[in-house]
Parts: C-alpha cells; sequence; structure tokens
C-alpha cells in the first residue's frame, strides 16, 4: 500500500474541486494514483465539509450535499470575497444565491408538505367513511334482494306457478 504525502493529497483533491473538475478516472491515469484512493479521498474531504462534487461538469448537478457545502463556505463573504469565491470555483453569485435560497426554504418546503399531506390524510379517511357507508348500504340491499328471491322462491314451491289469466 502506497502512501502519499499530506501536500501531493491536498493538491490532487483540489484538482477535483471546482474550476478544474477533473473526474476521477481522468486523475488516476494522470497522476498514476489508483482510482479508489481518489474515491477514498474525495469520500474524506466531504466527510470535512469541503465541496468536491461527484459529477464536477455541471454545478447545477451537483448532488444537494455539494451545493449545501457551498453555499456553507460563502455564508460569511462579503460582495467582493464572494465574487473571488466564484471565479476560484468556476460558479456564479447567482447560482450560489439560488442555492442559498434552496437551503433557507427546506425547511418551509417541509412545513408546507407536512401540512398538505395531513389535509390529502383527512380528505382520504373522509371518502373511506363515505365509502364504507355506501357499502354497508348496498351490503344491505343485496341482502334484501336475496331474502326477497327466497321468500319468492318458496312462494313458488308451496303456491306453485302463478298462472296467466
Amino acid at each position: 500500500m502506497k502512501r502519499y504525502s499530506i501536500e501531493r493529497k491536498e493538491s490532487v483533491i483540489q484538482k477535483m474541486k471546482p474550476p478544474h473538475n477533473i473526474p476521477i478516472p481522468r486523475l488516476a491515469e494522470e497522476t498514476g494514483i489508483s482510482d479508489v484512493t481518489l474515491y477514498n479521498w474525495r469520500k474524506q474531504a466531504r466527510v470535512k465539509g469541503v465541496a468536491v462534487p461527484a459529477d464536477g461538469k455541471n454545478p447545477e448537478k451537483w448532488s444537494s450535499e455539494d451545493k449545501f457545502a457551498i453555499v456553507l463556505e460563502a455564508a460569511s463573504l462579503n460582495e467582493a470575497e464572494l465574487a473571488e469565491y466564484c471565479r476560484q470555483k468556476g460558479l456564479y453569485v447567482e447560482q450560489i444565491a439560488a442555492w442559498r435560497k434552496a437551503c433557507l426554504h427546506a425547511n418551509a418546503d417541509s412545513a408546507t408538505q407536512n401540512k398538505a399531506q395531513q389535509e390529502q390524510s383527512k380528505k382520504n379517511r373522509k371518502q373511506i367513511k363515505q365509502l364504507e357507508r355506501e357499502l354497508l348500504r348496498k351490503d344491505k340491499a343485496l341482502a334484501e334482494t336475496a331474502a326477497l328471491l327466497v321468500l319468492q322462491k318458496k312462494a313458488r314451491a308451496i303456491w306453485g306457478e302463478p298462472e296467466d289469466e
């Protein structure tokens, strides 16, 4: 098992991050480091909170974890620092603003969804009760019809078939 220096590891991780966004298979070819090691390094960097997207190509297709990490990294930056940060990462300020807004509204959306689910559940329970009442009514009507048929059959058996006049 090869040991790599921390500096080497950090420089390779920098190549995984924006704006370079070099895919791991290509990075493995260029550096001679196994792709398993590179995937492990990326995983370790993510655990530390570093934004290392799995798909480095299109920032809009990054995972929500990566977008959230970028929002956290950029949260304390002023406008000039944010612009520089975006240039380094190959992003747009508008993208980070949209991601921040999505993060802020995530819990609100959850509450709205929860309320909508509760309303839908209430509506479903009401519909189930109505259907159960209707089923009970139809069961009673069916039982009554069956009883009438049985009585009609018995009446024919006792008095015979009605004669046509």
